[in-house]
């Protein structure tokens, strides 16, 4: 019994088998902490830069993803199954060192993975060019900074913080023609630089100055711009920058009280008339739009039921006054503000513009006893005659737009002198009497012969033509 109980503790000592023990240092719970402290050293060591790009296994599939992590798990564990295997055939009382690690990232990307509820797919990247990261430093010199906001890069214009370096950076962007650096970089130095030095260094770069006083006027920076022009004594730019103001004023009254203010400014001599006649026109517009209103509402006009008024006159240009004018005015005598000759004869308009403008009115009412008028001119011997500054053939043209008949149409054709032209408008509009006559007249009996098949058969225009081919007093040329 006592032969049975030492052999077996001879064999339980002498087994490549060891119990375990709380003060063993090489067992492999206290190894794998080490190789865990180890790998987690040897990131303290690895560039900062590096933190940001994707980690890339040899198999070109991204370290963290799901199926790196599988992977690696079941590599780790075929390995530690063979290394345990070889380390119990061995029968050594030490143990072998522990197979490599899979990865200190092999878990928590795991889990990780598991828990993402979208599906990436990754792809190796390369690291960028360290040049593109200067970008964002301060070691470009003027010159370079203004090639690269050229090329759109993003740039940092505070490093230049000396007035010199300022200047340096305006004249750099001068000598590149470029419109959008220059006024970003007139932008900086507005923001950096006190007024009176600024537009003292700008009244010596005159490109960059007119590109600063474009930017104001688009940006309606008002103030700015009246104390740079008064700072250049640019009287009359700062009178005219100030009238502009009145566009900005939507109340009437007000706005005829300002224009009334800057008769008194220091304009050139045409540009007083200019601003005289637009106070005097709003004046007028004030006026008229308050009586139309009233016999509109009252409906004491057949013209104004007839054709209602679609905008008020207000603030209107003064050929649209004298339209208006002419449309709804046009008996009225000179006497009256709405009347269209006291426009013409207060505000100076040539007769070319008022006949163009009059005929267009009682064109549109198809008033053609008033066109007829219109167009109608005495000498002083009391003879009359057809007149028009603008050409008949004009005439013609308005005529035909509002839908003159025919017979209204072919008065004012048969006045264009010009006898091509009139032979193409009255073909055009079919005012067969003017053809006919015009080639009586040119004695052509062949275009006659050959107009004739252009008529209505058996009209009176076939009528007439056969009446003159058949006249025998006339010496035909053909």
């Amino acid at each position: 019994m006592s032969r049975v109980r030492a052999d077996e503790e001879e064999y339980w000592h002498s087994s490549k088998f060891r119990a375990f023990t709380f003060d063993d240092e090489d067992d492999e719970l206290s190894q794998l902490k080490e190789s865990k402290r180890a790998v987690n050293s040897l990131r303290d060591i690895v560039d900062d830069d590096d933190d940001d790009l994707e980690r890339v296994s040899w198999s070109g599939e991204p370290v963290g993803s799901i199926s790196w992590s599988i992977k690696e798990t079941a590599s780790g564990s075929t390995s530690s199954l063979d290394g345990r295997d070889s380390s119990l055939q061995k029968g050594s009382s030490s143990y072998a060192a522990l197979p490599k690690q899979a990865s200190s990232y092999s878990l928590s990307s795991l889990f990780k993975a598991l828990t993402d509820t979208g599906v990436k797919n990754y792809a190796p990247e390369l690291r960028r060019p360290k040049a593109e990261y200067k970008d964002y430093s301060s070691d470009w010199s003027p010159k370079d900074t203004v090639r690269r906001m050229q090329r759109g890069k993003v740039c940092s214009l505070e490093r230049f913080r000396s007035l010199q370096d300022k200047l340096v950076l305006l004249d750099e962007a001068v000598a590149r023609h470029d419109g959008n650096v220059i006024t970003a970089v007139l932008i900086f130095l507005k923001r950096t630089l006190r007024r009176e030095i600024l537009f003292r260094e700008l009244e010596v770069r005159q490109v960059a100055l007119c590109h600063l006083i474009h930017f104001l006027r688009e940006t309606g920076e008002q103030k700015f711009l009246l104390d740079l022009l008064r700072f250049l004594d640019r009287t009359e730019e700062v009178a005219l920058s100030q009238y502009r103001e009145h566009l900005n004023i939507q109340d009437v009254e007000k706005r005829r009280e300002f224009l009334k203010s800057c008769i008194g400014l220091p304009f050139s001599a045409e540009d007083t008339s200019h601003i005289q006649d637009h106070y005097t026109l709003l004046e007028r517009q004030i006026i008229i739009e308050a009586n139309d209103r009233h016999v509109e509402t009252a409906g004491q006009s057949e013209l104004f039921r007839k054709y209602p008024r679609k905008a008020s006159i207000l603030n209107m240009p003064l050929v649209t006054t004298l339209f208006y004018s002419c449309f709804y005015h046009y008996t009225e005598a000179e006497g009256m503000f709405s009347s269209p000759t006291n426009l013409k004869k207060t505000f100076k308009i040539p007769d070319k513009q008022y006949v163009l403008t009059a005929l267009a009115a009682r064109a549109k009412l198809r008033a053609w006893g008033d066109v007829d008028a219109l167009l109608t001119t005495k000498n002083w011997l009391g003879y009359t005659k057809k007149k028009a500054p603008i050409g008949f053939h004009r005439v013609v043209e308005i005529l035909q737009r509002n839908n003159a008949p025919v017979q209204v149409l072919q008065e004012y054709v048969r006045l264009v002198e010009d006898v091509e032209t009139r032979l193409n408008l009255a073909t055009k509009y079919k005012c067969h009497d003017v053809v006919i006559e015009t080639y009586r007249d040119l004695k052509d009996r062949v275009q006659l012969t050959a107009y004739k098949c252009k008529v209505e058969r058996g009209s009176a225009e076939e009528e007439k033509i056969q009446s003159i081919l058949s006249n025998m007093q006339i010496r035909w040329k053909n």
